[in-house]
């Protein structure tokens, strides 16, 4: 039976594969692993007595709006919120500027149903965001990568990529996913400038952006677009879309992210959601609405930059009192992540299976990339979550990590040797 099924897929779905992540979850769930490999916010910031008295507040005021079918565009009060909200970091936007998706994989699903026709060149970084491989995989896109360093994307690398004319570019410039890398200011302002004289549109992609733990502010790219081009003050943006999410700041299991785009563009989206799924949960919405509102969203946010800064720090005084001086890793200044770079001839997936062994484990490197030149490259990374695990396992889980790293390690010397 399975067999006569297979035979009827479409084509777009040939090259579509299971996310790594998720299938590498599937092998940590054993309670004596420690997991470094989920990108998962910590359970314990979850604000649990203010969603329980948001849910029965919603249910006795306005249980039958929120229990009813709504606008395909998301619940107005929300998207008045985010706009109120994203104001802040200069990011001009009104309701309409605003999409409530079903989490910003949605988002990203949908941008990908909007731009992409199977053959498109996508512009992405190296590493980039496996999420938004897999969704813009569906519709039969294909990549150019650009290295990225400690300071974001490689700007000085552009522009032969951007000869090749690609439909747009995908960026994630704050503390990024995997590299916990940010993206410097004056790279900003040179991405935006190339953007605009290739006429190649971005995706900017921020869900970690108000997870900063040290450092000052960085110009989002549409607000760079806006204030550089001088784009017409009536739109949000102009050459950028800009993608966030609750999912790192109120709680992953609500599923609500948005897009931040014109009016016409918003139109369109509205259009392709409608099709997918109606609109975002109604009650979802609602709620998170009334958790979030009276500067209780501000406030929370200050004790998740709390609680994920010391496990940040535990996590690097951990990789620097246990690692050997030949591993490198990234210093994240915010997010979730940091990026592990081992020295050449050692092999990430190799070194996950030894790490099982002693019980720990990451998500390897080479998933992050998306074309198989750079993916060889990827063999040399993996990439380590921090905000999940209390600060003991951290440093316990870093301890087991480096027996396997230092095992390796020895391996590999004494190949070299003979």
């Amino acid at each position: 039976m399975s067999t006569a099924w297979k035979s009827r897929y479409a084509q777009r779905t040939k090259n579509v594969q299971s996310s790594t992540i998720r299938e590498l979850l599937k092998l940590t769930q054993k309670p004596e692993i420690i997991s470094f490999a989920g990108g998962l916010p910590a359970p314990d910031v979850f604000p649990l007595d203010r969603f329980q008295e948001a849910c029965r507040r919603v249910l006795e005021v306005n249980g039958h709006q929120a229990l009813q079918y709504g606008a395909s565009e998301g619940y107005e009060p929300l998207r008045e919120m985010i706009a109120r909200h994203i104001s802040r970091y200069g990011i001009k936007a009104r309701p309409q500027h605003v999409l409530i998706t079903s989490g910003s994989q949605q988002a990203l699903d949908l941008i990908g149903k909007l731009l992409i026709n199977p053959g498109d060149r996508i512009l992405v970084e190296a590493p980039t965001y496996l999420g938004a491989l897999q969704a813009f995989t569906v519709y039969g896109a294909e990549y150019v990568s650009v290295p990225s360093d400690n300071d974001g994307l490689r700007t000085e690398l552009l522009e032969p990529s951007l000869r090749l004319g690609p439909k747009f570019m995908y960026v994630l410039p704050n503390f990024q996913n995997p590299g916990g890398t940010t993206l410097s200011e004056g790279r900003r302002h040179e991405l935006v400038l190339l953007a605009d004289k290739y006429g190649i549109p971005i995706i900017e992609d921020d869900p970690y952006g108000q997870l900063r733990y040290e450092g000052e502010h960085l110009p989002p790219l549409v607000v760079i677009d806006r204030e550089n081009l001088r784009r017409d003050e009536s739109y949000s943006i102009g050459n950028v879309l800009y993608l966030s999410t609750f999912s790192k700041t109120l709680a992953p299991g609500l599923r609500l992210g948005w897009i931040v785009a014109p009016p016409d563009v918003i139109s369109k989206l509205v259009q392709l959601k409608q099709g997918a799924d109606l609109h975002t949960s109604t009650f979802t919405q609602v709620v998170a609405y009334e958790v979030a509102k009276e500067g209780f969203l501000d406030e929370h946010v200050k004790l998740i930059r709390k609680v994920y800064r010391e496990r940040r720090d535990v996590m690097l005084d951990s990789l620097k009192h246990f690692f050997p001086a030949e591993v490198k890793w990234t210093h994240p200044k915010g997010g979730l992540f940091l990026w592990v770079t081992l020295p050449q001839g050692m092999d990430c997936r190799s070194l996950f299976e030894v790490a099982l062994k002693e019980n720990v484990a990451f998500v390897p490197g080479d998933c992050f990339y998306a074309t198989s030149e750079t993916n060889g490259e990827g063999c040399r990374h993996f990439r380590l979550n921090f905000s999940y695990g209390r600060p003991e396992l951290i440093r316990e889980g870093i301890r087991r990590l480096s027996v396997a790293v230092k095992q390796q390690l020895h391996e590999l010397h004494a190949v070299h040797a003979g």
